[in-house]
């Protein structure tokens, strides 16, 4: 298992969960743990996903969640656990 860290940060609005986890699909990208909230009108969703089994490199995988973001209004970032890990460590 390669566990990455999928973001998305934007002005709330139908389909945002469905375009990401879409692609996603599409991608062989699972999704392992999942959360989103709505605070004032923007959407928040933070996602943990194995890209063990992905159909693209990590690399596509990253640029074409951000063009996906851009085509509806989101900010979308994915990053390694590992990486994500050693950023927020205290």
């Amino acid at each position: 298992m390669k566990k990455a860290i999928i973001t998305v940060i934007g002005q709330d609005r139908v389909g945002i969960i469905a375009k990401v986890c879409t692609y996603l699909a599409e991608t062989s990208v699972n999704v392992l743990d999942i959360s989103q909230t709505i605070v004032s009108g923007y959407f928040n969703m933070m996602m943990i996903v194995d890209v063990a089994c992905a159909s693209v490199s990590y690399d596509t995988l990253g640029s074409e969640l951000d063009a996906a973001g851009k085509e509806i209004g989101c900010i979308i970032k994915i990053q390694l656990e590992d990486i994500f890990d050693m950023m927020h460590r205290i």
